[in-house]
């Protein structure tokens, strides 16, 4: 289920979309990877809750594998916050929206 909050990301336009302005949280997935799936519906969730606040992004490693590779992604899935083009902080697993919701509180 796709949900148009969430904006996918590839390598040729993340450089622009981290430094936009507000605040960014990027999930590093693939389409094979369980956890991710399972976080899915949670990231779906906080870019309506947060629409207009900050920027929700997925990013599929598999098809985008320099912008992992910038960042020193070696699971997923990965999340990073970033503000103003820099990264806040990070959380690599499945998480729960509490989690989630603390992390995207940092860049406030």
């Amino acid at each position: 289920m796709a949900n148009d909050k969430v904006l996918q990301l590839n390598d040729a336009e993340f450089d622009k979309v981290i430094q936009a302005g507000q605040p960014t949280l990027v999930d590093f997935w693939a389409p094979w990877c369980g956890p991710c799936k399972a976080i899915g519906p949670v990231i779906e969730e906080l870019a309506g809750e947060y629409e207009g606040k900050v920027t929700i992004a997925k990013m599929n490693v598999d098809e985008n594998p320099a912008t992992p590779g910038k960042f020193g992604i070696r699971a997923i899935p990965t999340l990073i916050l970033f503000k103003d083009g820099q990264v806040v902080d990070q959380i690599t697993g499945s998480v729960g929206k509490t989690q989630l919701v603390a992390l995207i509180d940092k860049a406030k």
